[in-house]
Formats: structure tokens, sequence, C-alpha cells
């Protein structure tokens, strides 16, 4: 896992590790190289172990929402520094259409990404506007239009249950991100958290109680598009005290979600905010990364020495 945790603007019920690049811009570039420094890190000690990794996976933040040039820059060192003979599935979360260009598309294509995520979360606009989303629905259309012809597996997330949303909204979204023929649909119960901003403004808004509703219709509309749910996993405090599931066709499995949600693989985690998960057998332990951008930058040389012996609990006997 690599992150990236620059977005173009914070959505308003956002708590990852995010930041707008607009107000930002000038971290990116040393973040990069800091990033760079821990992967060529975590190469060294899969070389050391023998590991070969199976995925990887750019996510964020908005790991498209940085220069196209320093984002192939990344890629290419994770090509050059890791063994990829046994890469199923090279995944970059594209996810704002406003993000989406050309270059961008076909540098990642070239470059052997093989699946992307186009994130829309609803197709009404009033609703992009009140979350804080700076694209339109004609962008999110456009990006799907755009990807197609690069032959990516894409997956697209949605939210059922955000402010101000009915069931009828939630299906039109759902129906309209459909008929773009992804191969993947991800839909996530909407879920507040302390860092979010529309907990400060949680009065203004209607949260329907046909979030129920919503996850039935999208269960019932997936299956008659020939889509399979492949995983699932619980946040706390999400309306109906329900679950996020991914859809797919057969064949389309999103790897790293299925590695991520099991605690049964080893996953490198490299970036601010990134958890490292490492598996013996039936013993895991942890590694954490700081959560700022700059805080990562600055402890760059610190955050690999940790990573370095926190790995050595792969050596221990038993």
């Amino acid at each position: 896992y690599i992150g990236i945790p620059f977005c173009p603007t914070r959505c308003a019920y956002c708590s990852f590790i995010s930041q707008a690049t607009k107000h930002n811009e000038k971290f990116i570039e040393p973040y990069v190289a800091a990033l760079k420094k821990e992967i060529l890190t975590g190469a060294q000690l899969c070389a050391e172990y023998g590991f070969l990794p199976e995925t990887v996976y750019f996510g964020g933040g908005t790991p498209t929402a940085i220069p196209a040039f320093l984002l192939k820059e990344l890629i290419q060192t994770v090509k050059e520094s890791f063994d990829m003979s046994n890469v199923k599935e090279f995944c970059v979360e594209a996810g704002r259409p406003d993000t989406f260009s050309d270059e961008m598309l076909h540098m990642l294509k070239e470059s052997g990404v093989n699946r992307i995520s186009i994130n829309p979360q609803t197709m009404n606009q009033k609703t992009l506007e009140l979350i804080g989303r700076r694209h339109t629905v004609e962008q999110t259309i456009a990006a799907f239009e755009m990807a197609g012809k690069y032959n990516f597996s894409i997956n697209a997330d949605l939210i059922a249950g955000l402010p101000d949303e009915s069931p009828e909204d939630f299906k039109n979204s759902l129906e309209k991100v459909n008929a773009l023929l992804p191969q993947a649909i991800t839909v996530h119960t909407m879920y507040l958290k302390r860092a979010a901003r529309l907990i400060g403004e949680f009065e203004k808004y209607r949260f329907v109680t046909g979030v129920n509703d919503m996850m039935r219709f999208a269960a019932e509309k997936m299956r008659q598009s020939g889509f399979l749910p492949y995983y699932m996993y619980k946040q706390r405090n999400t309306l109906g005290n329900l679950e996020n599931v991914g859809f797919c066709l057969p064949g389309d499995e999103g790897i790293y979600n299925v590695y991520i949600m099991e605690e049964v693989q080893t996953v490198l985690a490299f970036g601010a905010g990134a958890s490292t998960k490492l598996v013996k057998g039936d013993r895991i332990e942890r590694v954490f990364n700081p959560k700022e951008a700059a805080d990562y930058t600055n402890r760059i040389d610190e955050i690999t020495e940790r990573k370095i012996k926190g790995l050595e609990f792969l050596k221990m006997e038993g």
C-alpha cells in the first residue's frame, strides 16, 4: 500500500488523512521524496525476507491529485525496486473525476496499472456541492469514457445515506453508475467520525432513515446486473449500523481489498497514515506511520528505522 494524502478538496464527511492540494502544494514534492525513500527501504527488506508482492495499491487521499510526473516517479520506484514477477493487480485509486486527464490515464496504462477506482460517491449534483466535491456529474461520465479507452478494470464507489439524499436519490446514482459499465461497485454506508466536518454541522442536514432500503436495493440491483458481493467490512457509527459491501463481476475482485480485510496476509504500507500489518502464523504485529504529510516527511529517517525493526518480528522463531 502506498498512501498519497492529497485531494483537490476535502469532502465534508471525510475523516481520512488528506490535505487539499491548492493549499499544500509546497509539501507534495518533499513528501514524494520521503515516500520514495521508505519504498526503497521496504523493497530491500522484501528482498532480504524473500517476499514477492501480489498486489500494489496506491490509495489516499487521491493519488491522481498530484502531478502526473510525480506519480509516475513513484510508480517507477515501486517497479524498479521490488520483484514484480508475482504481481497480479496494480491499482491506483484515481478517485476524483476532476483529477482525470488523458495524460494521466495514458501514463498509468503505460506504467502497468491494470485497475483504477473512479469514486463519484453520488450522481446527484446538489449533493456533490453540499459535501464539498468540486466536480460535476458530467465530469464523472467523462472520466469513465476516458478510462474506457485504456481497458482498465474499474471500481466505482458510492455512499448510501449521504446528507439530504432520499432512497430515490441513491437509486438514481446506482443506476447511472451501473450504466457506465464498471467492473466493480463498492457501496459504503454513510458514517461520521470526529475528524469529519459534517460532525460540526450535523443538525443542518437530514440523514434519511431509508438507508436500509438503499442497501437492499443495491444488493438486488447488483445481483440483476451479474455482480457478486466479494468483500464486506464494518465501521463504527454507520447509519443503520450497516456494512460496506464490494460487488464485482466474476473475475474482477479487488485482491488488495480482500487481503486488507483478512488477517492472514502481510501488508507493507508506505506513506503518511499508513499501517503495516505483519502476519506470522497466528500472530499479528502492526507498524504505524505518522498521520500528517509534513510530520511524515520530517521524520522519514525515524520511520524507515522503525520499519526495519518492525520486520524483525518475521525473523522470530515459532
